[in-house]
């Protein structure tokens, strides 16, 4: 069981507008689970997100009910999102900020 709980169940969230933050994105998810995880990658020539991210949930339940609900609407802007086909598990390998 112990191994189970370091599971994180994950999104991928695409047309993410660009005036919501890691906070707004996390606390919207929030609604359907813990959020465990968000990672917002941000442009460094331009200082804006790129407009995608990862939400991971601490469980299955949680990333079934976001995936349950259809259309997600952010600040205004439909949101595109899927089941997470790779892990990203912490990588940061374009050296991407993550913002809490």
């Amino acid at each position: 069981m112990a191994a189970s709980s370091k599971r994180v169940f994950e999104l991928f969230v695409s047309k993410v507008p660009w005036t919501a933050a890691t906070k707004e994105v996390r606390e919207y998810f929030g609604q359907f689970g813990l959020v465990k995880k968000c990672l917002l990658p941000f442009d460094k020539e331009t200082g804006f997100h790129r407009g995608f991210c990862w939400v991971g949930f601490t469980t299955e339940e949680g990333l079934n009910n976001a995936l349950q609900k259809d259309p997600h609407v952010l600040e205004g802007a439909k949101l595109q999102v899927q089941r997470n086909r790779r892990p990203f598990a912490g990588q940061r390998s374009n050296r991407d900020a993550e913002f809490d």
